[in-house]
């Protein structure tokens, strides 16, 4: 088997096991703030990339989401009456209208975030030691790898704005 091989099947099988611990989280589970919440898979997509940063135009909503900006002033609205966002004025330009997370969507997110930490912490408790201190090792080097991958996306993105950030 040539180290390619090894290395393909290995990624395979650390994505199965990461499927099936998904799996077996949502067994056993009282019901998440991610399912109690009467948001359209759109609406929850708007809460969860402003969860990320402070606020963003229309525009960059749009484009998140691969709609038309009218489509996105609809979810907008809707997000608004159920207050989980708010508009304000862009300070540096005053025809943009910024969308950011209210307090209430702040606390949306970071029930559905913490729901399935809760889960992961409750593993981990069940493991010695020695294989936190490993996970913990493998954890970083997975993070400095995601932030390789987000460098490079972001960076392609910059060069070549019309490129989509998926292809080579």
């Amino acid at each position: 088997m040539s180290v390619n091989d090894e290395r393909d099947r290995l990624i395979r099988r650390i994505g199965e096991l990461q499927r099936d611990l998904g799996r077996l989280f949502a067994q056993d589970r009282p019901p998440s703030p991610l399912f109690d919440s009467n948001l359209t898979m759109r609406q929850l997509k708007v809460v969860m990339l402003l969860s990320f940063q402070d606020s963003a135009s229309g525009q960059d909503l749009a484009h998140h989401l691969g709609v038309g900006l009218g489509t996105v002033t609809g979810i907008v609205d809707r997000l608004v009456g159920h207050g989980l966002v708010a508009r304000r004025e862009d300070p540096h330009d005053r025809r943009i209208r910024r969308v950011e997370l209210t307090p209430a969507g702040r606390t949306l997110t970071e029930k559905i975030a913490d729901a399935g930490l809760a889960d992961f912490r409750r593993l981990l408790h069940c493991l010695d030691t020695p294989t936190l201190h490993d996970l913990s090792t493998v954890m970083d080097k997975i993070q400095a790898a995601a932030l390789v991958l987000s460098t490079d996306k972001t960076h392609r993105r910059h060069e070549d704005p019309g490129r989509d950030p998926g292809t080579k």
